[in-house]
């Protein structure tokens, strides 16, 4: 089966189109009404010109032949409409970080050519600083708020544009090459924007599989599934990969995407309160960045959440203290830790228990993951004692968009088969799980051993004064590169190097151990709660 996402959408409407789709605030939209909703968008940009201008087939993987619409909102019912109505006129949705800074987003508007921008009037003033420096910017569509911002010159109103054009299926040819495409995060260097076909993202996180039983052969099956509609509230913004697959998911399941009420910043108690008053069934967090609060909130107040079953944690790792503290409080909730990347979906997952109790740091892998070997030479053995590159093939993406050379790096051909190999290091071991290592881009190289930041950050969070932290190396005259750790302590304690030495010590060899230790307030992390490692590295240089 080969499919095109808003062909999905549109087929399981047609099948439930009373039910809720998506609930924010006071909006419940049943699948009808967000059916007419995207229609009309793709309606309105296709009646700009906005579209496809250049078949798939004549162009390379790092190439695009569609229009590109930035999408700077925060978390709404109109980013996941905005998404579906630029699928619909062939138009390409790009996500973009509400947290950039100017010369952040004018390299992303540049780099993706963006012709249009869908914003919330709360970001209307950075969005006419950019239209000063990107003449490509062409159309501006403001979603109305409580910022009191007025509707900047030559743009529209969103509902205005909506109101004004046509609720009919628009008149195009959905194809399963048109173009889905995420820009990651830039945590470690500026965005790249990661080109999938719609029909390989779709099946590789947007709901296009049965759990264990393998990707959907027909439309038919794809409807049966559809009578689930579980309930889902994906906590991290939207413009960050991991909450919109979770969305698209729910969609591809029939489900109802929630939306909690505060879209600026993470409020647990908000979160909390939308579970109870929803009866939301799954819930997406991001590592401990999420993971805490939530448990901390816990402490505070009392919440009816026993329709949650299950917590998904993706994007970050979730200490294993923090599962055991989530399963002893929610004793039904089944606790799925998902590794992957834009580059990839997901790979692997790590699924906690009361019955099977809590772990991290290993993963089953997914079919058509596996561990290359350093040399990228052939795929390493369950059992093989080398570190090696996770990757993946099968349903991978075509490439970064406009960069031939970093396509070519990271989507290498091994065997005859074409890889992803987004830069995770890994082992497969006897038991045929995964033991994922880290990102190498943060890999510590220090006396000639390589030392996993997420290796030391893990170790540390066994010690109950430590709310968060992140690793970093520094140059050191007689190793070449030393660990430092960056800690923020619980409310009440106090630092002492000694007692987190020792603690790291239980988990790991003594060469890998912080040679340094910097206590700050707070560890700054996106808001999908990665870490920021260029931010610990000023830090650590500052220090």
């Amino acid at each position: 089966m080969e499919s095109n996402i808003a062909e999905v959408h549109e087929a399981i409407s047609a099948t439930i189109p009373d039910r809720e789709c998506i609930v924010y605030h006071d909006r419940r939209l049943s699948y009808a009404e967000v059916t007419e909703r995207s229609r009309r968008l793709a309606n309105y940009l296709a009646g700009l010109g906005l579209g496809l201008h250049t078949e798939r087939s004549g162009l390379s993987g790092w190439e695009s032949g569609q229009d590109h619409v930035a999408l700077y909102m925060y978390n709404c019912n109109e980013y996941l409409e905005s998404m579906l109505g630029c699928f619909k006129s062939r138009a390409v949705p790009l996500n973009v970080n509400y947290r950039y800074v100017e010369a952040e987003l004018v390299h992303l508007m540049e780099d993706s050519k963006s012709r249009a921008i869908i914003y919330h009037a709360d970001l209307a003033p950075m969005v006419e600083t950019l239209r000063a420096s990107v003449p490509a910017l062409e159309v501006f569509i403001q979603v109305a708020d409580d910022s009191g911002n007025a509707l900047l010159p030559g743009a529209i109103d969103y509902e205005e544009a909506i109101a004004g054009a046509s609720p009919a299926k628009p008149d195009l040819e959905w194809l399963p090459d048109d173009l889905y495409a995420v820009y990651t995060g830039g945590t470690t260097g500026m965005p790249k924007g990661v080109l999938w076909r719609q029909s390989d993202i779709f099946f590789a996180a947007l709901g296009g599989s049965i759990p264990g039983m393998g990707e959907h052969e027909s439309m038919e099956s794809v409807l049966a599934m559809a009578q689930a509609g579980m309930r889902v509230l994906p906590s991290a913004p939207f413009m960050h990969a991991a909450a919109h697959w979770l969305a698209f998911t729910a969609f591809a399941t029939g489900g109802a995407v929630v939306i909690q009420n505060d879209n600026h910043r993470f409020d647990p108690h908000d979160v909390w309160s939308t579970v109870e008053r929803e009866r939301v069934q799954t819930m997406l967090l991001i590592g401990d960045a999420f993971g805490r609060p939530l448990l901390d909130q816990l402490e505070k107040e009392a919440y009816d959440l026993s329709s949650l079953t299950v917590l998904v944690t993706g994007g970050a790792a979730l200490n294993v203290r923090s599962k055991e503290a989530f399963i002893e409080r929610l004793p039904a909730v089944a606790v799925f830790d998902t590794v992957g990347s834009s580059e990839t979906g997901p790979q692997a997952i790590n699924m906690s228990t009361k019955a099977t109790g809590a772990s991290t740091g290993t993963f089953m892998p997914q079919p058509g993951n596996c561990v290359l070997s350093e040399d990228l030479a052939r795929v390493l053995e369950p059992g093989s004692e080398e570190v090696g590159w996770f990757a993946k093939a099968g349903r991978v993406p075509l490439g970064y968009l406009g960069d031939a050379a970093k396509t070519e790096k990271t989507f290498p051909v091994v065997g005859g088969t074409r890889y992803s190999v987004p830069g995770d290091r890994a082992r497969h071991l006897d038991s045929g799980m995964i033991e994922v290592l880290g990102r190498d881009s943060v890999t510590i190289n220090s006396g000639g051993e390589k030392i996993f930041a997420e290796e030391v950050e893990e170790a540390l969070k066994y010690h109950d004064s430590v709310y968060d932290t992140v690793v970093v190396g520094r140059a050191s005259e007689r190793w070449g590169q030393e660990v430092v750790a960056l800690v923020a302590l619980r409310e009440g304690t106090t630092p002492d190097e000694a007692a987190l030495l020792g603690e790291c010590a239980k988990h790991l060899a003594r060469y890998k151990l912080p040679k340094a230790f910097l206590f700050l307030d707070e560890i700054a992390r996106s808001p999908s709660g990665k870490a920021d490692y260029r931010w610990a590295r000023a830090q650590v240089e500052k220090g």
